[in-house]
């Protein structure tokens, strides 16, 4: 009984079947993974077809206008993603004709790219026995080899990555792959773990112990740090006032509503209009919702304020700019994180 030998045969019998997969396309595979950074695998296949059915290759990618990259990117969040994969494929263009390099140390180099995508890339596409260290593999080797240490560490990817290694033999892009879905399948995280399933449970220290629900182990993480804001969505008309968000920190450079720290009464959300050189006619209070981030939360409540009348003052000094409706749905990409109360703009 071999590791490499027991997990490829149940991966060739249980593998999922991916849009992305099979086709030793580096730009799918790049986009793809990309894509699947802190998202649901059912979540990206709708993304991944829509944006490969309107860029279909790297070129097609790299001469596009950033806005339509972000709109059709909109709602997968994480939009430095959508950013540095438009700058990766400009860069590609630039300096290696519109194709992914083979070389692991040139995938490297692609803004966005890091160790695990250009591992994933590297091996899937292009054969080289490199393991596609993610949380999977972290959490399998953890069970694998009884690791008592923090798996997010440093320590601990250098350690799967040795432990991987060694045991890839032949098919290095199916091994990455088997236990990229052996980890989303069977070695569950803990309460959903399904040792009865699993073509390496023999290898497995933690399930010969009894005791898997005990790894991986990990630092206790620090609670989110909650943020609380008024959203406030001026309407004149049928157009919506958005403003652009800074081009340095969370959300940078995006499509979004007027907000102000805190959670302010009525009152003083018509005094904040006023202030701002609106004239307001009417008020109306749109509800409180939650967005988490990776690292904290945002506690918000929204107004929607029909104005009077726009003094040009105010769109030069505050960044404001009005839009039709059909405008935001068609061509500006709004974050998830106001998700809410932009359900109110576009019913």
């Amino acid at each position: 009984m071999e590791f490499s030998g027991e997990l490829l045969s149940w991966f060739r019998e249980n593998g999922r079947v991916l849009p992305w997969r099979g086709k030793k396309n580096a730009y799918y595979t790049w986009l793809s993974e990309i894509m699947l950074q802190q998202t649901r695998v059912e979540a990206v296949k709708g993304y991944f077809f829509r944006f490969t059915e309107r860029f279909p290759d790297i070129k097609s990618l790299a001469f596009a206008e950033e806005e339509e990259v972000l709109k059709l990117w909109e709602g997968l969040g994480y939009y430095s993603r959508a950013r540095n994969l438009h700058k990766g494929a400009k860069l590609l263009v630039e300096k290696f004709d519109g194709k992914m390099p083979k070389d692991y140390a040139d995938i490297r180099s692609i803004p966005g790219i890091g160790e695990y995508t250009a591992a994933a890339i590297s091996s899937i596409v292009f054969g080289e026995k490199r393991p596609a260290v993610d949380g999977n593999l972290l959490r399998i080797f953890s069970r694998c080899e009884l690791y008592e240490g923090d798996i997010l560490s440093k320590e601990a990817k250098f350690a799967a990555f040795q432990y991987f290694q060694e045991k890839m033999r032949d098919f290095p892009g199916d091994f990455n792959e088997a236990l990229m879905d052996l980890g989303a399948t069977v070695c569950l995280p803990k309460g959903k773990i399904d040792c009865a399933s699993c073509p390496i449970s023999f290898f497995c220290k933690a399930h010969r112990g009894g005791n898997p629900e005990d790894y991986p182990k990990r630092r206790t993480k620090k609670p989110r740090k909650i943020e609380k804001y008024s959203i406030f969505v001026f309407r004149e008309g049928d157009r919506i006032a958005l403003v652009k968000r800074p081009k340095k920190g969370i959300l940078a450079g995006l499509y979004a509503f007027y907000q102000v720290a805190g959670h302010v009464s009525k009152k003083e959300a018509l005094e904040e209009a006023r202030k701002l050189g609106f004239s307001a006619l009417k008020l109306r209070e749109l509800g409180a919702t939650r967005h988490i981030f990776t690292h904290k939360e945002w506690d918000m409540i929204g107004y929607e304020i029909d104005l009077g009348e726009f003094p040009e003052a105010v769109v030069k000094e505050e960044g404001f700019r009005f839009y039709t409706r059909e405008e935001i749905k068609n061509n500006l990409s709004i974050p998830s994180a106001y998700g809410f109360y932009k359900s109110f703009v576009l019913s």
